[in-house]
């Protein structure tokens, strides 16, 4: 099993810029590094949680064309990025202190979303520049037992709504992939 996931993702931003003093605003509140490529073969600024051992981090280059993104319309793309928090506190005061001073648009303010996993508490918000929608979100490692029953609550409301679901929800949800093994076997028959 990996035990890394995305290495990185990069993003194309009109008004480069703007965007990257944005986002030096922002990932500098949530405690990210930055570096950039110094414009050596393509302009691009980074921003990593942890900085200097491997891990993701998101890129920012500049656009060629198009403009803001309109995550509601659920164009062909990226629909948001989230990003990890730390406990519900800084959920809470990255809403308080960063997005309601910036006059971001908050699309969902921090709640807690039983329907995801136990715990799980997130806020939402879209980028002035390019209109990239973002999440900021924490679930517990262990959740309370209220966060667990609000969690199993929501499946059974869930299972009343669909009578043809023959096994519980988060059976139905696991989906098996086919393994490296398999596929190049199926490839020579």
């Amino acid at each position: 099993m990996r035990w890394r996931g995305i290495c990185h993702v990069e993003l194309s931003v009109p008004d480069y810029e703007i965007a990257v003093a944005f986002y030096d605003r922002m990932f500098g509140w949530l405690g990210y590094r930055s570096f950039w490529t110094l414009d050596i073969g393509y302009r691009s600024t980074y921003y990593m949680a942890r900085f200097p051992w491997p891990h993701s981090y998101i890129g920012i280059q500049p656009a060629k064309t198009g403009g803001r993104l309109d995550h509601a319309a659920r164009a062909a793309g990226i629909h948001h990025i989230a990003l990890w928090a730390r406990n519900r506190r800084e959920i809470d005061r990255f809403h308080r202190e960063f997005l309601i001073p910036e006059g971001l648009a908050v699309t969902d303010p921090p709640q807690e979303y039983p329907v995801y996993v136990p715990g799980y508490y997130a806020v939402f918000f879209d980028d002035p520049i390019a209109g990239v929608h973002w999440e900021l979100a924490h679930f517990p490692k262990i959740p309370s037992i209220r966060q667990y029953l609000s969690f199993r609550r929501t499946m059974r409301e869930a299972v009343t709504k669909h009578p043809e679901w023959r096994e519980p929800p988060e059976k139905l949800a696991m989906r098996h992939l086919p393994a490296r093994h398999r596929q190049s076997a199926i490839r020579k028959e």
